[in-house]
């Protein structure tokens, strides 16, 4: 059986953010002279480095996958010229978009490293520090699905489509499916209490009334934030502008008015902080803080997993079907479609091993098909601490596609297809509209598009 272990599936997280960083990487030193790094492609005023093809290339082998180096430039060069005629035509990519989609991919982050404080610890960087940095190089990644998606958009495949595609493939050629799952949940989150409210704030009111009397707010920061990125800094955040913090966050810093000066105490959806001016300019503010997050009640984890042990004997002694179980008890808003696991890639539920966390894949793949697990401890998108029932639907065997087993996968590869032909010929008419230059080290690739290239 093919899965990504744990370790691959911490690689994958490091290569991701490496991935998008690449974007906006400084590729050289011109101080000392000392190249780096080397640029292989040109589309407009963006270029393809090598080093964005190797940090893709290890994307791929971590997946477990083949690699062609050609494919890999030829992609990257791709994602450029979306990127050019997206500037050139004016196309917008709003602060809403970025921000939903920099927020749902730390949590994916949070989830693989276990918390947040072991990614901030990990890369000695706050979660703050994180958005700002992977903001930009975010918006032209969107900036390119935006354009892609302009052109693939209304594009579908029929039956028929289908059908034909399968049919021209080479015996030979035909894909082995792998084993298919269809897994669901049910959730219990355990609530963060008042009490717990109320002792995270008493505590960072505790340390404010240690300020006032004289000691140093940056060495409190170390001793006290959890915020991790920016306690071994002393709570310093950098300068940053508005529409980048959490609003609360933001009113309290801009309001500020002299140096070291101590806000109140604010709430954000991140916990209690303590902010002190350290500088503040026309459009810009940089401040140091203290963040205390409140916890869940051990004990209330404890019941939450209980709770759940107790519903999962419901359904294996048929007092419950698992479909009511589901709209009874989870707390999972997808309870309404029956608590099914969704891939994250095409929102589909059925699901390749390489797509679940391992911990789960490790539970899963001990059950038979109708069985339920006892409560799995796990977090949820937004980093918390919960607990969950997985109920294995159906599991496939490994086998040949074929029409009529595999018909939906079929279909979609179809529609790859297709999709494949718009762009391809896209490509063909845009690429005369923007200097594109191929260097020495990919000029002999066999690539699928017609470039038009700049000799």
């Amino acid at each position: 059986m093919k899965f990504i272990s744990k370790s691959n599936s911490i690689l994958i997280v490091l290569l991701s953010v490496i991935n998008i960083l690449a974007l906006n990487f400084s590729k050289a030193t011109a101080q000392e002279h000392v190249v780096i790094d080397e640029i292989v492609g040109l589309v407009g005023k963006y270029p393809v480095y090598w080093s964005d093809v190797e940090t893709n290339k290890l994307q791929v082998q971590a997946y477990g996958e083949k690699v062609n180096e050609c494919d890999i430039f030829e992609k990257l060069l791709l994602q450029k010229l979306y990127i050019n005629y997206g500037e050139i035509d004016s196309v917008q990519v709003t602060d809403d978009q970025v921000e939903s989609e920099l927020d749902r991919r730390l949590r994916y982050y949070i989830q693989q490293f276990g918390s947040q404080q072991k990614l901030e610890e990990f890369y000695d960087k706050s979660v703050i520090e994180f958005k700002n940095e992977l903001r930009e190089p975010l918006r032209l990644e969107i900036l390119a699905q935006t354009i892609e998606g302009q052109i693939t958009s209304g594009i579908k495949a029929s039956p028929k489509d289908a059908q034909k595609f399968f049919y021209n493939l080479p015996a030979d050629s035909i894909p082995l499916i792998p084993s298919l799952y269809e897994i669901a949940q049910i959730v219990k989150t355990p609530k963060i209490g008042i009490e717990e409210q109320q002792e995270a704030r008493k505590k960072l009111e505790d340390i404010k009334e240690r300020i006032l009397k004289g000691e140093k707010f940056s060495t409190l920061a170390v001793l006290y934030s959890e915020d991790q990125g920016s306690a071994t800094k002393g709570g310093e955040l950098g300068f940053f502008t508005k529409g980048i913090m959490a609003p609360e966050f933001e009113t309290a810093s801009f309001g500020l008015k002299n140096k070291d000066d101590i806000s109140d105490i604010i709430k954000t959806k991140f916990g209690y902080h303590l902010i002190q001016l350290i500088e503040k300019k026309k459009d810009e503010v940089n401040v140091r803080h203290i963040l205390i997050i409140p916890k869940v009640n051990p004990v209330a984890l404890i019941e939450a997993a209980r709770e759940l042990d107790s519903i999962a004997e419901l359904v294996r002694n048929d007092e419950i079907p698992f479909k009511d179980a589901v709209l009874k008890f989870s707390d999972d808003p997808g309870k309404v479609n029956g608590g099914y696991i969704q891939s994250q890639y095409t929102g589909n539920t059925l699901l390749s091993a390489e797509e679940f966390d391992p911990k789960m894949f490790f539970v899963v793949d001990k059950l038979n098909v109708g069985e339920i697990s006892n409560s799995v401890q796990y977090y949820t998108e937004d980093g918390t601490s919960a607990f969950r029932l997985l109920y294995l639907v159906s599991r496939t065997e490994p086998h040949k596609a074929s029409l009529d087993t595999d018909f939906n996968i079929i279909q979609q590869w179809a529609l790859e297809e297709k999709k494949g032909k718009a762009i391809a010929k896209w490509v063909q008419a845009n690429s005369k509209n923007a200097y594109i230059k191929i260097g020495d080290r990919y000029k002999d690739c066999k690539l699928k598009y017609n470039w038009n290239v700049k000799q």
